[in-house]
């Protein structure tokens, strides 16, 4: 029975597994069925503009085209993107204005069946990409502006700059982007093999950098050359401003576009520095400013129209702050001009038996990086600018010493002048006219600025940004609706200054003011506008109004530290509203709240973490008190807060808490006398600690004339030491004296028993042939008796 029911179980459970199986690929066949199929991509651009647009991603296509032109612009797009959408108004207008000189090309990338989908994996749109004959891609990385896009496409479509003259190439070393001078003789051939070399190490500069921060000038001629003492075929040139200028070492480098583009980017001088935003999020500004303390200047720039007047400003501030060699300044022209009056009261020091006073005005003659500055510029010095500039810079007003005149950024064009005393036996006259004269002496140019960088420990970097772009910024930094706005950044301090002025000399007072070693600038403090009324319950507390509202003698002040993007902050709004009503009508205290997200304040009233309380009582504003970290925020435990800190009832007009709150407010006010007295009693004891330390006080003052003393004694032991170590050193030297000569005298006795020792050897050997001797005499002697015995005997 039993197994039976589970067969049948099973069988049913069987069936039902597959009614559902069968029910789901129904329904799936059905969801297939009502799936609308996309819809077949249009143009993306407007048929009357000159782009190709291959909407159907034909990558096949935008091959074949880019191949057939000598310079491409790729745009890969997705119609759906709106950064491709914004883009597109801007890419029509530079088409329309340089159709002629280069081809568009446009591809949609988003088509699912195009060959671009499939060939391409690009994480972004739009991408724009420029094809230099058959180099390539090069990607424009920069604001896509049609300024900034024509200029990034005719930077790239001529990325060489002939120089036929020395004027030329003077104009071009001056610009205030980085210059690289490439000399190549077309006699022997159409093109020289080193010229495409350097054709195609611009193009990698471009790759590298799409602004173009470096540029690369082509000189054919040998005495064009000679101006920047070049002199050797197919020489790069790369000039240098504060260095010495450098050229490209072929004996030690492969010539190849790779080494030459990284040798230029590894020896050139970087003074100013352009920031601009690349379309998406970006570390670089954060990068730059960690660096050091950074002079930004906001500006409305035009790639394609002439230079603003603060950019020729900030460029000639940043090429003297960094100048530290006084021979920089180079020769100088200079020609006086008797003046009839307006330099009469210009100089207070001048002296007052002076005939007549003249005013000199001198131009710079020098080319930085050059060793033959004559053959670039030639030494003819021009009266009528002279004159021109003199009368401009007069109308003015002549300081009382010498004085910058900016006319326009250029090394060989920079103009001071100065007044001076003309002494009774001088004379006005000269080759160029009744009012010219040669100066006896032209003094040097007053300049505050030139050389800082090499003086000052607060190294300034120079950062200019487009205020079209970037205007946001400014305004977070402080900037007002004019479109110029000056300020230092400091990163480390976490502080930045604000230029309140743009006129003549007060951007280099600015830097000045900055580089001292005790700064007059003020911290700049950014706000927003208060946004609730007065009336309300809770006082909205700017950058403006902080310091009136806190500071205000006549009331206690509770301040509520908060940010937009503060969850627990948000969370204790209903506390703090609730403390606002139960406070509403009293004249003594009030209940504030600032946003330290979007208003700046002084760093005494910071706070270390959000959210914060801190109470500031009347006339005890030096002793205000922070809220315990460790304490619930509620509303007793605020009021509490508030009661211990202050010296009045809350219920000035009856509109106070009741009931319950009243009974707690009376026991927290004990609480508050008892803490008065124990305050009082803690003041007694701090009384009897000064006293002991007072005492302590004299007692280490004896113990300090004692330690003299014994350092006293110790120095006459110290002497005594030394008495001791010399006689110690005496003694050691007679010591080891006697001991060479025991040696001396061990060595001598050793020879003496060597001898001795022969000696003895030969008295042995004597006293055997004495013995020899005498026996042969004895026998010599019983010989003759024998004999005379036998003579006797016969």
């Amino acid at each position: 029975m039993v197994r039976g029911r589970m067969v049948a179980v099973m069988c049913g459970a069987l069936l039902l597994a597959l009614a559902l199986l069968l029910a789901l690929t129904l329904s799936c066949s059905r969801a297939k069925n009502v799936v609308v199929l996309a819809r077949p991509p249009v143009r993306f651009f407007p048929s009357g503009v000159p782009v190709v647009d291959l909407y159907l991603g034909q990558q096949d296509e935008a091959e074949r085209l880019r191949e057939g032109a000598d310079v491409s612009v790729l745009v890969y797009y997705a119609p759906w993107c709106a950064h491709s959408i914004t883009a597109r108004p801007h890419i029509q207008q530079v088409a329309l204005h340089m159709a002629s000189e280069v081809q568009f090309v446009a591809v949609n990338c988003w088509w699912n069946q195009g060959k671009c989908r499939k060939q391409k994996n690009f994480f972004k749109y739009p991408v724009i990409q420029l094809f230099y004959g058959r180099f390539g891609p090069i990607e424009y990385r920069g604001p896509v502006v049609w300024e900034y896009l024509e200029s990034f496409i005719r930077r790239a479509s001529t990325p060489l700059t002939y120089l036929p003259t020395p004027s030329a190439l003077s104009t071009f070393l001056s610009h205030h982007e980085q210059g690289v001078v490439g000399f190549f003789e077309f006699n022997s051939s159409p093109q020289p093999p080193g010229y495409i070399t350097f054709l195609t190490s611009a193009l990698h500069a471009l790759r590298r950098d799409s602004q173009g921060a470096v540029r690369f000038g082509v000189v054919t001629n040998q005495k064009v050359a000679e101006g920047i003492s070049v002199r050797q075929d197919e020489s790069v040139y790369l000039h240098r401003r504060f260095n010495t200028s450098l050229v490209f070492p072929r004996a030690q480098k492969n010539f190849t576009a790779e080494s030459l583009c990284n040798w230029i980017y590894e020896n050139r001088e970087s003074v100013i520095h352009w920031i601009q935003p690349m379309g998406a999020k970006s570390y670089s500004l954060e990068a730059e400013l960690h660096k050091g303390p950074a002079l930004l200047t906001f500006f409305p720039h035009n790639p394609l129209s002439a230079n603003h007047r603060l950019l020729t400003e900030v460029v000639d501030l940043s090429l003297r702050y960094h100048s530290c060699c006084e021979s920089d300044l180079g020769p100088r022209c200079c020609k006086s001009l008797l003046l009839r009056s307006g330099c009469a009261n210009a100089n207070a020091k001048a002296n007052s038996s002076s005939s007549a006073r003249v005013c000199e005005l001198c131009e710079n003659r020098s080319t930085p990086g050059s060793t033959s500055r004559s053959a670039v510029l030639g030494s003819r010095c021009s009266t009528e600018e002279l004159e021109a500039v003199l009368h401009s810079y007069l109308k003015r007003g002549v300081p009382s010493s010498c004085g910058d005149l900016p006319n326009s950024y250029s090394p060989f064009s920079h103009y001071s002048a100065c007044c001076r005393s003309l002494a009774p036996g001088d004379t006005m006259g000269g080759p160029l006219g009744p009012q010219w004269a040669e100066p006896a002496h032209c003094p040097p140019v007053a300049d505050g600025v030139s050389g800082l960088r090499c003086r000052t420990n607060k190294t300034l970097r120079f950062y200019l940004l487009d205020s079209h772009l970037t205007w946001p910024l400014a305004q977070r930094l402080g900037a007002v609706s004019n479109q110029t706005f000056t300020a230092i950044v400091d990163m480390r301090h976490e502080t930045h200054y604000v230029l309140k002025s743009t006129e003549n000399h007060m951007l280099e007072s600015f830097i000045l003011n900055f580089s001292a070693p005790y700064s007059p600038l003020h911290r700049h403090l950014v706000g927003h506008r208060e946004r609730h009324p007065p009336q309300s319950l809770i006082q909205e507390v700017t950058t403006e109004s902080f310091l009136d509202t806190v500071m205000d003698p006549e009331r206690d002040v509770l301040l509520f530290y908060y940010t937009g993007w503060c969850g627990f902050c948000s969370v204790l709004n209903h506390v703090l509203l609730r403390l606002a009503r139960l406070f509403q009508g009293n004249s003594a205290l009030t209940v504030a709240r600032v946003n330290v997200g979007v208003n700046d304040l002084p760093w005494e009233f910071m706070v270390d973490h959000l959210p914060s309380f801190l109470f500031f009582p009347k006339h005890r504003k030096q002793m205000s008190v922070k809220f315990p970290d460790s304490t619930p925020v509620t509303l007793p435990n605020l009021l509490r807060f508030i009661l211990q800190h202050t010296g009045h009832a809350s219920h000035d007009n009856g509109a106070g808490p009741k009931s319950l709150l009243e009974v707690e407010l009376r026991t927290l006010q004990g609480e508050v006398l008892s803490l008065q007295q124990a305050r009082e009693r803690l003041s007694q004891q701090l009384a009897s600690l000064w006293r002991e330390n007072r005492r302590l006080t004299f007692s280490a003052r004896l113990l300090t004339s004692q330690n003299a003393e014994l350092q006293s004694q110790n120095a006459e032991l110290q002497a005594q030491s030394g008495r001791l170590e010399t006689l110690y050193r005496e003694k050691s030297r007679q010591l080891a004296e006697a001991i060479h000569r025991l040696q001396e005298l061990a060595s001598a006795s050793e020879e003496l028993l060597t001898e001795n020792s022969l000696l003895k050897v030969l008295l042995a050997v004597l006293k055997e042939r004495e013995k020899e001797t005498e026996g042969e005499t004895e026998r010599a002697r019983e010989d003759e008796d024998k004999k005379k015995g036998k003579e006797e005997a016969s």
